[in-house]
């Protein structure tokens, strides 16, 4: 008898994701499949899937957004793809390394707490950017971590508005897989909060690569030098990205798994 295809729902800083373990590479979901167990109406409902196979011994986080589009890799849900592997006993906690689209990342992680991650260098890209919504328009940052980002800086998060649909991002030449794009607030405490809309999911309650854009944007915008260290608030939770010297970025927040659900009734 066939084994039944199970996802595991689980977040980090309430950025959620679908964790689907297929470690000899079995079953590899198509776009309108991850689109359907993504749904949160009529599906199981998250912002990405993540299967998780192992080519040539190694960890490989195959990331999908929750339309189906592939994904270069998502600083959240590597550490709830790390957390599930500790937790289910298929890896050893410590330190290892997970393969993404976007190379390899190293992450530290115990049977509990916090997880961190190395996310490699954040880059800060020429040229402006400006970011529209709720019929205002701000300027700000072209950053990359692999996948894009813009970052602009609000006075309040309130003047933002809705942001069910994507924001219009110029120099729209810049993007032609479309861009993430973070609304950033300084608070009086030295930290920062944020709220972001991801390219093919939507508004989102957190981002790991966004936060990192973000405290690279800060930095700069700051007139500050590296290496820095930043408290970002995006509304899932409280992350920390601290900055090398050269910009090379490690992300620290939690990773929970929450329950495990069939996906057969989603995949057609």
């Amino acid at each position: 008898m066939k084994a039944p295809l199970t996802g595991t729902y689980g977040h980090g800083s309430e950025n959620d994701f679908i964790i689907f373990f297929d470690p000899d590479d079995q079953n590899n979901l198509s776009s309108n499949q991850t689109a359907a167990v993504c749904n949160r109406q009529s599906g199981i409902g998250a912002d990405g899937l993540i299967r998780i196979t192992k080519p040539d011994g190694k960890w490989f986080m195959d990331y999908r957004n929750a339309d189906g589009s592939l994904a270069e890799m998502c600083g959240n849900g590597i550490r709830v793809m790390a957390r599930y592997l500790v937790e289910r006993g298929h890896q050893a906690a410590g330190i290892f390394s997970i393969l993404t689209r976007d190379g390899a990342k190293y992450l530290s992680a115990d049977v509990a707490g916090d997880i961190s991650v190395n996310m490699g260098q954040v880059e800060i890209i020429d040229g402006p950017v400006t970011a529209t919504n709720n019929g205002k328009a701000w300027s700000g940052y072209h950053l990359s971590m692999g996948n894009p980002h813009a970052v602009v800086f609000v006075d309040s998060l309130d003047d933002i508005g809705d942001l069910k649909d994507p924001p219009v991002v110029r120099p729209k030449e810049d993007y032609p897989e479309g861009v993430n794009v973070e609304f950033v607030q300084f608070l009086a405490n030295g930290e920062l909060a944020m709220r972001v809309h991801e390219r093919g999911s939507g508004e989102t309650r957190s981002c790991g690569t966004g936060t990192c854009a973000v405290a690279l944007a800060a930095t700069v915008k700051k007139g500050l030098k590296l290496p820095a260290k930043w408290v970002i608030n995006p509304p899932g939770g409280r992350l920390i990205v601290e900055l090398d010297l050269h910009s090379n970025a490690t992300l620290t927040g939690p990773a929970v798994l929450i329950s495990d659900h069939d996906l057969e009734p989603y995949l057609g």
